[in-house]
């Protein structure tokens, strides 16, 4: 059984990444073996909750304020809307519901009150729940894991040092302080990042060495592909190549062998053969459903016909940590304290963030 290590190094993680193909995928799916069902992958439903109308600047993302892209901005979705999305969610064979909200950071109030209620909701439901809301302070985590979260999803992006080229309206720390803000609670942790966005192998590297440094390591860790959005800054980059995919999904299986490694955002560029290659590598996790909070997915159906095809089966729902408890909020040991932390604002400029901001529609 295969040792998980915490002080893996940039350049022992670049070595691994660049290995021939063949000896990659042999050292990825052996280790995936010891620790994974290899014929069990997690089918995970992503919701949009609050679309649109974000004070980042993230260059990557179309639902920032600034930036002139086609997304319909929406309010704060009610729970009864959360409730019957889940319960389609699950019928379709999601075992998770992922709620994303277009904030910089959760602020006390009406709103968050409201989520967690979605959250206390879809806990009875017996589906894992999983949030991502931006910037949260130790007590909004503890809020929420009272209400039943199963996970918190707060993703590193890139390496810290090609961070300040991506996003200027927020710190690599503020990130590194989220996760440490909710491992003070039985919420899991799912944190990973983005290739594709201008990045070298070297920041890949620097993303993981980052992630895997952490003690524990995130239980599930995102790998996404960059789907490039006119309007944003980085419209015009290339889309990434499957076999990027395939080594970045690979290295981080064999860097973080407990991790569930999920395949999210880029499928819909990917064949069949690539997403095979990709669970065959260590990829036991997919996002499911049209659409990736604004971004196309594929079907849920030519998903099954693909686990069909390969053999795979959907995960059963709190199979590797057990269900949350859930406490109504009249019994919460957790009162909101109107807190504003000063969540950092770095302060420098990004060339190409700015021109996107100043096209005109």
């Amino acid at each position: 059984m295969s040792i998980t290590k915490h002080n893996w190094t940039k350049e022992e993680i670049i070595a691994i990444y660049n290995k021939p193909m063949m000896d990659l995928l042999f050292e990825a799916a052996s280790i995936h073996r010891e620790h994974h069902d290899p014929n069990v992958v997690q089918v995970s439903t992503l919701l949009s909750i609050k679309t649109g109308g974000c004070p980042e600047d993230c260059g990557y993302c179309p639902q920032a304020a600034r930036y002139h892209t086609e997304i319909e901005g929406n309010d704060l979705m009610s729970v009864s809307q959360v409730k019957a999305q889940a319960l389609r969610a699950k019928s379709s064979g999601s075992s998770r519901v992922c709620m994303g909200a277009a904030w910089r950071n959760v602020k006390d109030g009406p709103e968050f009150d409201q989520v967690l209620e979605m959250v206390r909701t879809i806990n009875k439901l017996d589906m894992e729940v999983c949030c991502t809301l931006g910037m949260i302070t130790e007590n909004q985590a503890h809020r929420l894991a009272e209400a039943g979260l199963y996970a918190y999803n707060h993703n590193l992006d890139t390496s810290e040092e090609y961070y300040k080229e991506v996003i200027s309206t927020r710190g690599f720390e503020d990130r590194i302080q989220t996760i440490e803000n909710v491992r003070k609670t039985n919420v899991t942790v799912c944190s990973g990042g983005i290739i594709g966005m201008g990045e070298s192998i070297e920041d890949r590297a620097g993303m993981l060495v980052a992630l895997s440094t952490l003690n524990p390591q995130p239980e599930s860790v995102p790998i996404n592909a960059l789907v490039a959005v006119e309007g944003t800054p980085m419209e015009e980059e290339k889309p990434v190549e499957i076999w990027e995919m395939i080594r970045m999904v690979a290295t981080t299986r064999i860097i973080m062998p407990e991790t569930q490694v999920r395949l999210s955002a880029g499928r819909m560029n990917m064949s069949r053969e690539g997403q095979a290659m990709c669970f065959f590598a260590g990829a036991n996790s997919i996002f499911a459903g049209d659409k990736l909070l604004t971004t196309p997915n594929p079907d849920v159906n030519e998903d099954m016909k693909m686990f069909e095809l390969l053999g795979l089966n959907p995960q059963k729902p709190f199979t590797k940590v057990s269900q949350p408890q859930t406490v109504e909020a009249e019994d919460s040991q957790f009162a909101p304290l109107g807190e504003k932390p000063k969540w950092s604002r770095p302060g420098h400029s990004i060339e190409r963030n700015l021109e996107a901001s100043g096209k005109e529609k």
